[in-house]
């Protein structure tokens, strides 16, 4: 297809691991301030209501545990709350939520719990103690919109829903023909087929070495769902070519068998 499509991102677009692989464009400044407001505002709603709550069960309390109690407030609220949120979620939070954002790696994979940890916590600085002004300077004058946290932890926050320019669907390899009507191949994953689709696309300007290690690696992925292997010397973009192709022509050829029936059985009636 030709023409721009807008496509949602999910765990199965992010599985080479390779930035090259997706490209995907980071989130405007405007697009995050508002995503790291709501964050804030229900950080601190939160807060508000467990302190009261303290406040209230802690009155003939003796005041060691008092401030145990505050520390312990304090540590699951600004750090062990967002990080689990946003591990479970694969970079999420409320405000990346309400805003359609995720955080991920450099390389674009899902974030780690590690790298949520330090978002989380050099978040306590950047954005609570100093209320936010250094968080905005440096996604400010940072190509990809980092704060500080984004460069500590090596991640970054996109779009989940990005306009994709793909190229022409790849042809079918003419050595390949015979082989790819016999074989069996199952329909790989929609992330998956979209990252060889973006692969096969940029093929022109990706070095030779990276062009290679990527190839191997979507080539690996997408022969799970064939069988039998394609002839012995093929390299990877002629297989990658030969699936996506054939899937292409099956599945149009299967669109047009329900078609059929379903004008057959229309005019029975």
């Amino acid at each position: 297809m030709a023409g721009p499509e807008f496509a949602t991102l999910t765990t199965d677009d992010l599985v080479t691991g390779e930035a090259v692989a997706l490209d995907l464009p980071p989130a405007g400044l405007g697009t995050r301030m508002v995503s790291g407001l709501i964050d804030v505002t229900a950080t601190l709603l939160l807060l508000v209501a467990i302190v009261m709550l303290y406040a209230t069960a802690s009155l003939q309390t003796d005041q060691a545990l008092q401030w145990v109690a505050w520390i312990g407030t304090l540590i699951t609220v600004f750090l062990i709350l967002p990080t689990t949120l946003e591990t479970l979620t694969r970079g999420k939070s409320l405000g990346k939520l309400a805003m359609g954002l995720r955080a991920v790696r450099d390389d674009a994979g899902p974030v780690s719990f590690q790298q949520s940890f330090v978002r989380a916590l050099v978040a306590v600085v950047e954005v609570y103690l100093f209320t936010g002004v250094p968080a905005f300077f440096c996604a400010l004058v940072n190509s990809r919109g980092k704060r500080l946290g984004d460069l500590a932890a090596g991640t970054y926050v996109v779009r989940e829903r990005v306009r994709l320019r793909l190229a022409p669907p790849p042809p079918m390899p003419p050595r390949l023909a015979a082989w790819a009507r016999s074989a069996d191949i199952a329909a790989p994953p929609a992330g998956l087929v979209l990252a060889v689709r973006q692969y096969l696309g940029r093929l022109p300007t990706i070095d030779p070495a990276s062009r290679a290690r990527i190839g191997a690696r979507l080539a690996e992925e997408v022969a799970a769902y064939v069988a039998p292997a394609p002839p012995s010397g093929t390299v990877p973009e002629e297989f990658l070519c030969a699936v996506l192709a054939s899937r292409r022509e099956r599945d149009a050829a299967r669109l047009a068998r329900e078609a059929a029936l379903r004008a057959r059985l229309t005019a029975r009636r």
